[in-house]
C-alpha cells in the first residue's frame, strides 16, 4: 500500500514559514553584514519618506531583530519635524491604534506586552510596517495576529510602507495572500524599494 501525503493547511504552512524567516533574520542580524545593511536601509527609507512628506509618521518599536527606523528618521531634518506615533494594541477585541510618541525609549507596555507610547491617539498619514517576510507585489507576512492588516483595512487612505531585511524576501509562490492580507504601497530593504 502506497503512503499518501497529507496536504498542509495554509495556517501550518505560514507557521513553518515564520519559523524559517525568524531564524534567517536572526542569523543575518548577528552577521558582519548587518552594519552596512543597516546604514543602507536607513538611507533608502529616509529617501522614500522624504518624498512622501508625512504630516504624522507612524513608526514601530523594533522587536525580534526588526530594523530600527527611528535613528534614520531622527537624523533627517525633514522626517524629524512632524509628530511621530507608535502602535498600541489590545487583546480583545484585537485592535491596534497609534499614539503620539515623544521619541524617548518607551517604558509603558500595551495589552500584548509590547513597548508603546502613552500619548494621545492619532491617525498617522504614513505608517512604517515591519515585515517578517514580503513578496515583490507588496504583501507581507507578519507574526500572525493580524493587527497591522486590520488597521490598514480600516485606514485605506494611509500610506503603508513595509520595512524589511533582504533576507526576508519571499520567492514567487512561497506566500499566497489570503483575503485578510492587506497590500503595502511599497517595501524598502537595504537594496532600496523592492516591492509594491
Amino acid at each position: 500500500m502506497m503512503a499518501t501525503s497529507v496536504p498542509h493547511a495554509p495556517g501550518e504552512e505560514r507557521a513553518a514559514l515564520r519559523l524559517r524567516l525568524r531564524a534567517a533574520r536572526q542569523a543575518f542580524v548577528a552577521s558582519p553584514e548587518r552594519a552596512a545593511a543597516e546604514a543602507a536601509l536607513g538611507a533608502h527609507l529616509a529617501g522614500v519618506l522624504r518624498a512622501l512628506e508625512p504630516q504624522c509618521l507612524g513608526l514601530y518599536w523594533p522587536i525580534r531583530s526588526e530594523f530600527n527606523a527611528a535613528p534614520a528618521c531622527a537624523a533627517d531634518p525633514v522626517l524629524a519635524a512632524p509628530p511621530w506615533a507608535l502602535p498600541w494594541t489590545q487583546r480583545s477585541p484585537r485592535e491596534m491604534r497609534f499614539r503620539l510618541w515623544d521619541r524617548a525609549a518607551p517604558t509603558a507596555r500595551d495589552e500584548c506586552g509590547l513597548p508603546c507610547s502613552e500619548g494621545a491617539e492619532v491617525t498617522p498619514d504614513v505608517v512604517l510596517v515591519p515585515c517578517l517576510g514580503y513578496t515583490v507585489n507588496g504583501y507581507r507576512l507578519g507574526y500572525g495576529a493580524g493587527y497591522f492588516d486590520r488597521w490598514m483595512a480600516a485606514h485605506p487612505q494611509v500610506t503603508a510602507v513595509g520595512v524589511a531585511w533582504a533576507v526576508s524576501r519571499l520567492a514567487p509562490g512561497e506566500f499566497v495572500p489570503e483575503p485578510h492580507d492587506q497590500p503595502l504601497m511599497l517595501v524598502v530593504d537595504e537594496h532600496g524599494v523592492v516591492a509594491g
